[in-house]
């Protein structure tokens, strides 16, 4: 939430999805020591349920192998079961859950073929 968007940009690590001109989604990926990171995935409110966050997630796995890696990861907090469902779906396996900067988060893992 209290990202540097801008610096994101400016690194590469953020994506839109649009439709006919509008945003109707983000993601933002990082590269670090320990693996490729989902770090972020939001759908605006009047286009979810039209798969565009399982587009996201597709786009972010292909970039994740392009570069190399053979997991990719995320986490989010422990009441947004609707995400943590949709991960379950697309494959992403709970590796942890832990206390963190004062949010309960759920860590999670695919391996990639």
């Amino acid at each position: 939430m209290l990202d540097d968007y801008a610096q994101r940009i400016a690194d590469g690590q953020a994506g839109v999805l649009e439709d006919a001109g509008r945003i109707a989604g983000i993601l933002v990926l990082e590269e670090g020591a320990d693996g490729f990171l989902l770090d972020n995935i939001a759908v605006l409110p009047e286009y979810q349920g039209k798969g565009l966050g399982r587009t996201l997630i597709e786009f972010a796995e292909a970039e994740a192998r392009r570069r190399g890696y053979r997991e990719i990861r995320l986490y989010t907090h422990v009441l947004m079961t609707e995400n943590i469902a949709l991960y379950r779906r697309v494959g992403f396996v709970e590796t942890h859950r832990v206390s963190e900067k004062g949010y309960d988060r759920v860590y999670m893992a695919k391996q990639l073929q």
